[in-house]
């Protein structure tokens, strides 16, 4: 059973994931987007959506350190495993609530406004519920590590090594095995979550409008006034400027 969850699931877990995304980018572009509701609801859409994401980034620089990264890389640089770890649990539970927080107003919104209501398909509600649970499961690991306090399960041992060994080709399901139930929980689903990934309004995710960081300033021009109300009169905007045809006319 070890080998089957943690030495074959894995990889297909990657294959639904980009097969079918692969497969949702060919045959359904136009249905490729968030379906927005901001025109029904935006109260709560702007309390919500933000701390959703947000904690989202977080969670996510949160576990590509703690996956990506070895320990020993951390110590070389000066940072000891206590001071790894109160910061992990620390940011890493601000973090995780302020996502659940998130996503609790945007559930809590779509159940208790009309036009949203209708709008929410089945689909929605099921990634929604599965999503909820990841987040809460991943909740549950920080809380468990808090009580343990020193006894905590040292997940950069095991858990860490394994996500690394996935791609190299060699998982390590020992190590993934020798770790504690609600890392087992927390990780399965997110695998399932992955797996339904690219069939869910989440596939929006692929296509952040990360351009919108790089792009120049857009000018605005106001509306031309009227000939004659003004002291003199409007230019048309593609007729030369400082040009000797443009003297001449």
């Amino acid at each position: 059973m070890d080998v089957l969850l943690w030495g074959v699931l894995p990889y297909v877990m990657l294959a639904v994931l980009i097969g079918g995304t692969l497969w949702r980018y060919k045959y359904d572009k136009f249905g490729w987007t968030t379906r927005s509701s901001q025109l029904y609801e935006s109260r709560l859409l702007r309390i919500g959506s933000p701390m959703f994401h947000f904690g989202m980034l977080m969670v996510i620089g949160g576990h590509a350190m703690g996956l990506l990264i070895p320990e020993t890389w951390t110590e070389k640089v000066g940072v000891t495993e206590n001071m790894y770890h109160f910061n992990a649990l620390f940011l890493g539970g601000i973090a995780g609530v302020m996502t659940l927080i998130g996503i609790g107003l945007l559930v809590y919104r779509r159940r208790t406004s009309g036009p949203v209501f209708m709008a929410t398909t089945k689909n929605d509600k099921f990634m929604y519920l599965v999503l909820v649970v990841v987040i809460v499961l991943g909740l549950w690991t920080t809380v468990l590590a808090v009580f343990a306090g020193h006894e905590a399960h040292n997940y950069r041992e095991s858990v860490s090594p394994w996500f690394r060994s996935i791609f190299i080709f060699q998982p390590d399901v020992e190590a993934m095995a020798a770790a504690p139930l609600q890392f087992h929980a927390h990780v399965l689903m997110a695998m399932f979550l992955f797996m339904i990934w690219p069939f869910t309004r989440l596939v929006h995710a692929f296509t952040a409008p990360l351009h919108y960081l790089f792009r120049p300033y857009i000018v605005y021009r106001s509306r031309d006034l009227p000939r004659g109300t003004g002291a003199r009169d409007p230019r048309r905007g593609w007729d030369p400027v400082g040009t000797r045809d443009n003297k001449r006319g």
